[in-house]
């Protein structure tokens, strides 16, 4: 009895011991879902990185990250402009079915609170989520009051944390927003601003042109903020007021303080540069960095930040438990409002490769951007010729973290995460590309629908960019003709009246389950 005695225990302890042994030993933890650091370029043309060909200027923090992930060739930004971008980029939704335009610096938000986001999506999925940077999506619900809450605005679309320029560097007012307040706001000196008329008795760029340190057409004329006349009129928040100069490094540290605090957590950063827009004015160390002026030297400033933000993922031990998307809001700009010799310092530089257009225009270089996907072991160094855009991101990644979406959420959004993380490259089908006009793609076809009566010319005579607009229908071969100087539509006549009616079909559909992509 006695030995049977011993010989249950000893059965007993065994078995408590292979239990024991199952069990995540302390401090162990299932693998998280993987962290979400989205880097947005503001006006950065196809070629305007080391990895797509540039000259004149070195990259080698982006570079890196293209040579050991993913180069996509055929990626798009959705829109040629700025809001309507980065509203589908948020959204999943094509701007025109908001009306979305570029916005004025006292807009009010563009994204209706109670429809799905990005973010939103994620922080269901158990993310962490952070915008830093340009915002230009409006705030508040019209007349901000900049002195006191500024609500609602990325915090109410689905962000934990913001730090942001409100609209763009050459847009009053000239301040950070941290969360639903202006940073360092003294409230004895009240922030006023008007996009009407002229208001308090700041120099405005007409007036005393001779206190700018860069020159400026009419339209960036009004008040002067740190030597730099900007659209709009603002008075007060004097302590407040930004210095154009130390974006990259404020902009930068809110950003790795983000990762730091939530090193513990899987978290989304949505860090969206301010450079290259205008005013190019980047900090005295990064002057002189380029062969190309001010705007070579702010994408070396924007490399250094981008090196910074892989660095500190790297401290953390997180870089290989962590997506990067490297991209641009829409195609490149030179000379943009100010006197930055933009144009005269660009030698043999084409921001454009390729492709015909740039910022505003309906030809592919409006929306055809350097785009990189880094995972280290997940996303295998290989270049990809996919025809993607970035309204398909937000189902991609909700695929990624296994998050359901909403039937009335991400309408235009479909999921092709295979194809951003380079498994296949098949990509999309059919591509929409909005300008100030709307474009398809289907494959190598590109149709261009024809500009209304009265269209205004204005960027090709002050951008000198080639719009894409016209009253005739266009129809170009992208393998064939990738500069799109051919057009076919005369050619094809069934072809054209196919794209056109593909393009009413999307116009009028909305829902992500009548359309196909």
């Amino acid at each position: 009895m006695r030995d049977f005695i011993k010989l249950l225990a000893l059965i007993l302890l065994i078995t408590v011991s292979c239990k024991d042994s199952n069990k995540p030993k302390e401090g162990v933890t299932k693998k998280k879902k993987p962290n979400i650091v989205l880097i947005y370029a503001d006006d950065l043309g196809y070629a305007d990185l080391g990895s797509y060909g540039a000259t004149g200027v070195r990259t080698p923090a982006i570079d890196h990250l293209a040579n050991n992930g993913l180069k996509l060739t055929d990626a798009h930004c959705s829109a040629a402009t700025c809001s309507p971008s980065r509203y589908s980029l948020l959204t999943g939704s094509y701007a025109f079915r908001n009306n979305a335009a570029v916005l004025p610096g006292d807009a009010p938000l563009l994204i209706d609170p109670q429809k799905g986001t990005l973010p939103s999506m994620l922080q269901k999925a158990g993310y962490k989520t952070a915008v830093v940077g340009k915002w230009h999506l409006g705030l508040g619900r019209g007349d901000v009051d900049w002195n006191g809450a500024i609500k609602p605005g990325p915090l109410e679309v689905g962000f934990d944390y913001s730090f942001i320029i409100p609209a763009t560097g050459d847009r009053v007012p000239c301040v950070f927003v941290e969360n639903h307040h202006v940073v360092g706001l003294d409230k004895e000196d009240p922030i006023t601003v008007s996009y009407g008329k002229p208001i308090g008795n700041d120099p405005t760029g007409m007036s005393n042109p001779e206190g700018l340190k860069q020159g400026a057409d009419r339209q960036h004329s009004e008040t002067i903020v740190n030597g730099i006349s900007r659209i709009g009129y603002m008075s007060g928040g004097n302590t407040a007021r930004w210095k154009d100069e130390d974006f990259a490094d404020i902009l930068t540290d809110k950003a790795k303080n983000f990762i730091s605090e939530n090193k513990k957590d899987p978290f989304f950063l949505f860090f969206s540069f301010h450079d290259i827009h205008v005013p190019r004015i980047p900090h005295p160390r990064f002057v002189g960095a380029s062969e190309m002026g001010p705007r070579g030297d702010a994408i070396v400033q924007m490399d250094w930040c981008t090196g910074q933000i892989m660095n500190t993922l790297k401290e953390h031990g997180l870089d290989e438990n962590t997506l990067v998307i490297f991209t641009s809001d829409n195609g490149p700009v030179l000379d943009d409002g100010y006197v930055d010799q933009s144009v005269e310092k660009i030698g043999k530089h084409n921001p454009s490769g390729p492709f015909r257009g740039g910022k505003y225009s309906a030809y592919e270089s409006g929306t055809r951007v350097p785009t990189i996907v880094y995972w280290p072991k997940q996303v295998k160094p290989q270049e990809s010729k996919a025809l993607l855009t970035q309204v398909d991101l937000y189902m991609s990644l909700a695929q990624l973290v296994g998050q359901n979406v909403g039937a009335n959420d991400a309408p235009d959004s479909f999921n092709h995460l295979d194809a951003w993380l380079g498994k296949n490259k098949t990509g999309r089908t059919t591509m929409l590309e909005e300008a100030y006009t709307i474009a398809l793609r289907e494959g190598n076809w590109k149709y261009i629908h024809p500009a209304e009566e009265g269209y205004s010319t204005w960027v090709e005579d002050v951008k000198n960019i080639e719009s894409g607009l016209s009253l005739e229908e266009q129809l170009y071969n992208l393998s064939e003709d990738i500069g799109e100087q051919i057009n076919l539509s005369k050619e094809y006549p069934e072809r054209v009246q196919k794209m056109k009616a593909k393009i009413a079909k999307i116009q009028q559909e909305g829902t992500r389950p009548g359309l196909t992509d």
